[in-house]
């Protein structure tokens, strides 16, 4: 007899924190099976035997694969037992690699509900480079371009904002401009600085693809020359040559992600340290 693979899976994400480990762990394991759509159940902040018991009577109602982050061996056990009388699969993803960690160092962790989310020095620098980063964002440039780690440029619809914002969350002051050809730069980009420097492009079809459906929302149209492709050609062009003048990277984030962005922008940054 075959069986039919299903459409859809409920797969429930149980952390004692927020849940952020996990929703990032699911996403990458669910897009392997594009065919068939997870129903996502995030249960965050579990901590109690009776905040667990609220969560498994909603696991019996909608049955499916449980992943949990939990550390308190107490809450482990019960969610397992409660899975295997359900027949349904429970797995502790930091399980396996705390087993490595503990068998390499010969020394046994330390249970610390939430400990990723620790107000250390790290939170902070996170904190501040994201307010830095959103004063100075889409052109408001800070006195002295020296104070950013990171300084984006590229035309519009490039992604600076979101690539900045997400580099911002990693710990980098990032700053970023917007380029338009007909306009003269701040007298601040031309001066030499210690700040990294990166310009984004991408093909003119993209850009003018994403004007285009910037131009329909804003219900405005009267900007053809916004969304023409070859003057988006010549927008690019200015780019390349004036990142070719300074001898700053170029990235064509194109058919990349935020995330796959900003990874390329920190291996620059990083490269350029050493």
């Amino acid at each position: 007899m075959i069986t039919s693979k299903p459409k859809f899976f409920h797969l429930h994400l149980i952390s004692d924190a927020t849940g952020e480990t996990l929703t990032a762990m699911s996403k990458a394991i669910t897009v392997q099976y594009p065919e068939i759509k997870a129903i996502e159940h995030i249960h965050p902040l579990v901590r109690t035997k009776r905040q667990l018991t609220r969560v498994c009577s909603l696991i019996e109602s909608q049955p499916g694969i449980v992943m949990h982050t939990l550390i308190n061996t107490d809450l482990v056990k019960e969610i397992d037992e409660f899975c295997s009388n359900l027949g349904i699969p429970s797995i502790g993803i930091l399980d396996p690699i705390l087993q490595v960690f503990g068998s390499y160092l010969g020394a046994p962790s330390k249970p610390t509900v939430g400990g990723q989310h620790n107000l250390d020095a790290n939170y902070f620098k996170r904190i501040d480079a994201l307010n830095f980063t959103m004063m100075h964002d889409d052109g408001q440039l800070p006195k002295n371009l020296d104070e950013a780690d990171i300084f984006i440029i590229g035309i519009s619809r490039t992604s600076k904002t979101p690539t900045s914002i997400y580099l911002a969350n990693r710990g980098f002051k990032t700053a970023n401009l917007p380029l338009v050809p007909e306009l003269p730069l701040p007298e601040i980009v031309e001066k030499p600085t210690t700040t990294f420097v990166v310009g984004l492009i991408a093909t003119a079809d993209r850009i003018a693809q994403v004007r285009r459906n910037r131009v329909l929302d804003l219900a405005d149209k009267g900007l053809e020359e916004y969304v023409d492709r070859d003057i988006i050609a010549q927008e690019i062009t200015y780019t390349r040559r004036l990142c070719g003048r300074h001898d700053w990277p170029i990235i064509d984030v194109t058919r990349r992600s935020i995330e796959e962005t900003a990874a390329a922008i920190i291996t620059l940054y990083n490269n350029r340290k050493r």
